[in-house]
């Protein structure tokens, strides 16, 4: 029978390993060897690429660094101190690689395509793709002084901090351009150069991800790529620096300018009749940098272009790419002061589009993009499903009923709901066959180095995170975009002293709400009881009330508490939760006071 005090929960009633315990466990052993191998493969003894370093949108340094995308939240998650390492190594020498590696034709990378250990200009779509395992190595090494300097400094360059980097202007609360990096912003259009780089063999040689075979095709892609003065939502990715930068010992400056960025993006929107506007001029102006469309800029609500790998087809790609991303900029807002009206903002957004639906030969369809595709400025681009960007997070952060809308048909949303009961086995099975896939296709390749782009090892990284961080951690998919973690839970070893779930430990959360979590904890050991720290939020942001397993119930009253869990015992734990209620932080539980 379950036992608890205020700091420890005691689960001592027998449990026979469920399968997804069984699998959960196996999938975090068998990627470890096939990281392993993966990093044997593409990098060096320095932590290089082995690859052709190049500047560009279409296989730079962000595609380099895509390469070992999840290994530290698989760490984090609880997989084998080694993944860390071979990240650690692969992140120091991709930091000397592209400091190294210089540009000829394209003007600002000519003395490094890094400077200051960070991207000398580009835009955030593919910033924050490089950064995403940075972003995250906080989960596992928050006291390292190395990452903290960086941290710092990165976010000093969207602060008005560096000296070089004059990318915000606090006075009308723009990020400048939508280029952007340690050189500071790009205030003139850019040229298909600046986006694809230097000159390169193609046929015969690389292969490159958006099919061209030409270097002429390469400059055609961005050839549209102009309009990238003024802020753009993309920057609102920055403020994932910031956040970690508070993270580290809450110092105020950093929660202070993600609300004071944040806060001139919901302004803007409210102004914009609660639809997101992708320029912003440099004196704050709606559409300012862009002849006043609020709809311009390179990636925004208008940027459709012609697709040139099929000259004469009348094809279109619709490349808006901010809105996938841009709505975390809101949730980190969140996470640093709890106010739901940062939801509330892009919930509006999503409401907006969808207000404009029509109805077409009887059936309802729904505008994706605004702009002049159709001679005057309008909606275009319908679709007959609504539009749903962000409106998985909108639900996670509000938890509110209302807003699972749009999201009911989402697998993981189906199986919190008591609808999908298979989906834990399902998408551990899922990724199973995609790590499968993935060191297969590795074996297969037979490239040179010579011969090898930086994105070309990108479907070959076997870390498979998604459905371990929705069933262990009540989390969102953190994908390749680059954020921080979103959860309900996360767990530490108190024994090892490291984040993570401890050995034979398995967790599946199978219901949320505004004001609970439900667990099911796990020790597939039957000889050796386990301790596990479990806490409330991926960075203890959220509080715990009370904790009930069985018959036992205790006030726990702070981000985290302790759990024993017998030898082959487990038990389902309902904690009450009082979300966003803490200032999120690195600093480990037993490193917090009492």
């Amino acid at each position: 029978m379950p036992t608890a005090t205020r700091s420890l929960l005691t689960i001592d009633t027998p449990m026979a390993p469920p399968a997804w315990a069984v699998m959960q466990r196996a999938l975090l052993r068998a990627q470890v060897p096939a990281i392993e191998a993966f990093y044997a493969k593409y990098f060096d003894e320095r932590g290089y690429l082995l690859c052709v370093p190049r500047w560009g949108g279409d296989d730079g340094a962000d595609d380099a660094a895509e390469n070992f995308t999840g290994w530290t939240l698989l760490y984090a998650l609880g997989a084998d101190r080694v993944v860390l390492d071979r990240y650690l190594s692969a992140w120091e020498g991709h930091l000397r690689q592209y400091t190294e590696a210089k540009t000829v034709e394209v003007e600002f990378a000519r003395d490094g395509m890094y400077f200051k250990e960070f991207p000398v200009m580009f835009d955030w779509g593919h910033n924050g793709e490089g950064f995403n395992a940075f972003y995250l190595q906080g989960l596992c090494t928050p006291y390292d002084r190395t990452f903290q300097d960086r941290t710092r400094r990165y976010a000093g360059f969207y602060m008005d901090e560096d000296p070089i980097a004059k990318n915000y202007d606090p006075r009308h609360r723009v990020i400048r351009s939508m280029f952007n990096g340690s050189r500071g912003p790009m205030l003139r259009k850019a040229t298909a150069l600046d986006w694809t780089g230097d000159r390169i063999e193609i046929e015969g040689r690389f292969k490159p991800g958006h099919r061209e075979t030409t270097y002429e095709q390469m400059l055609a892609h961005f050839a549209e790529y102009n309009d990238v003065a003024g802020d753009h939502p993309l920057n609102l990715q920055t403020t994932t620096l910031a956040i970690n930068a508070c993270m580290i010992a809450g110092e105020a400056k950093y929660r202070d300018w993600i609300v004071e960025y944040v806060d001139a993006w919901q302004q803007r929107t409210a102004a914009n009749g609660g639809v997101i506007p992708t320029n912003v001029g440099l004196d704050g102006t709606l559409g300012g940098a862009c002849g006043g469309r609020w709809w311009g800029g390179t990636y925004g609500w208008g940027f459709s272009i012609d697709d040139y790998l099929n000259p004469g087809t009348g094809g279109r790609l619709h490349r808006h790419l901010f809105i996938e991303r841009a709505p975390r900029g809101f949730g980190n807002a969140l996470m640093v002061t709890g106010d739901q009206g940062y939801v509330d903002t892009w919930r509006g957004v999503i409401d907006g589009v969808n207000a404009n639906a029509k109805v077409v030969d009887g059936q309802t369809v729904y505008p994706q993009n605004y702009g002049e595709e159709e001679g005057a400025p309008g909606w275009y681009n319908y679709a007959p499903e609504p539009y749903t960007n962000g409106a998985l997070p909108v639900w996670f952060w509000s938890m509110a009923d209302a807003d699972t809308k749009l999201i009911a048909g989402d697998p993981w949303v189906r199986y919190l709901r008591g609808n999908n009961p298979d989906f834990p086995v399902e998408s551990l099975q899922r990724d199973f066959a995609e790590l499968r896939r993935r060191v297969e296709r590795m074996h297969r390749d037979g490239s040179s180095p010579d011969a090898r782009m930086s994105d070309d090892p990108n479907g070959s990284n076997p870390a498979m995170v998604t459905a371990l961080t929705q069933q262990m951690l009540g989390g969102l998919e953190t994908a390749h975009y680059g954020f921080p973690l979103y959860s309900r839970l996360r767990y530490f070893d108190p024994e090892r002293r490291r984040p993570g779930i401890p050995p034979n430990v398995a967790a599946l959360v199978d219901s949320m709400s505004a004001t609970e979590v439900a667990v099911t904890l796990v020790n597939l050991d039957q000889v050796e009881a386990r301790t596990v720290v479990a806490q409330a939020g991926a960075y203890g942001e959220h509080r715990f009330g009370t904790a009930a397993a069985g018959s036992a119930r205790t006030t726990v009253d702070r981000p985290y508490v302790r759990v024993r869990l017998e030898p082959g015992c487990g038990e389902r734990i309902v904690f009450e939760q009082d979300r966003y209620a803490e200032q999120p932080t690195f600093t480990f539980p037993w490193d917090r006071p009492e």
